[in-house]
């Protein structure tokens, strides 16, 4: 009759350690993320000298045909909903498609001078 202890096996490595560190980075990266809406067409911005970037939260976004889009709604609506959320600021970016006609992009300009939007930017791309 053998009374001796069982030969113990080595202790394995914790992976708790390692799954606490993953959770805490991907809580950190959740907090410090800032999600934002996909573009709703494809836009390529007039060629232009860049003094300055715009600096506007607010973003319009105008196709070649004239198609306005803001926060899902489109036409009409996308100026409405632009004004009502540009209330605390006048300024807004415009992310017009360089195929856009001048005189298109002049009534829009009137629309949102009518709306109460007296500031706009347009982006545009360095030469």
């Amino acid at each position: 009759m053998d009374l001796t202890d069982p030969p113990r096996r080595p202790r394995a490595e914790s992976i708790v350690p390692m799954i606490n560190v993953v959770f805490l980075l991907l809580i950190f990266f959740l907090m410090t993320s800032r999600l934002a809406q996909p573009e709703p067409f494809d836009v390529t911005p007039p060629e232009a000298a860049l003094d300055t970037e715009a600096k506007a939260d607010a973003v319009l976004h105008i196709d070649a045909e004239g198609q306005m889009h803001f926060d899902g709604a489109g036409g009409e609506a996308a100026i409405a909903r632009l004004a009502a959320a540009s209330t605390d600021s006048a300024a807004v970016q415009l992310r017009a498609d360089a195929g856009l006609e001048a005189a298109v992009l002049a009534r829009i300009l009137r629309q949102l001078a009518a709306a109460g939007l007296s500031r706009a930017e347009l982006a545009v791309r360095p030469q």
